[in-house]
Parts: C-alpha cells; structure tokens; sequence
C-alpha cells in the first residue's frame, strides 16, 4: 500500500518539476533581456537539471533496493 502511494506521490512531484523546467527554460529564453544574462541563467537551470536527474535516478536506485532486500536473506 505504501509502495503505492510513493510512487504516485514521486511521479507526481517529478511531473511538476519537469514542467517548471519548461517554464523557467521559455521564461529565460523569452523575457529575459541581454545575452550574458541568459547564459548565466541557462547555466543555473543546467545546474538544476542535473539536480533533478541524480534525485530521479537516487529515487530508483531506492526503490528498486526497497523491493529486492529480502531476496539474498532468506530464512532457511
């Protein structure tokens, strides 16, 4: 029941940041003036996606430890 619901609960948040990335990416490319400013800005949100990237894949790593834990500790 709790596998469940964390992994909605990820997916979900997941979801929401890959959608802000999309807006800050159509935010710096869009309104932000001057081409230094937009590459600093770049910079900070290729920063950010890597963040993002290492959780997701940190989340997985988890979760796949979670469900294969008792597989080599058997009770004989």
């Amino acid at each position: 029941m709790f596998g469940k619901v964390k992994k909605v609960f990820f997916t979900g948040v997941f979801g929401i940041l890959y959608v802000s990335f999309i807006a800050q990416l159509v935010y710096i490319l869009g309104w932000t003036h001057g081409f230094e400013n937009k590459l600093i800005q770049l910079a900070l949100l290729s920063l950010e996606w890597l963040v993002l990237i290492a959780a997701r894949y940190l989340s997985k790593r988890s979760s796949g430890a979670a469900q294969h834990n008792g597989y080599n500790n058997r009770r004989r």
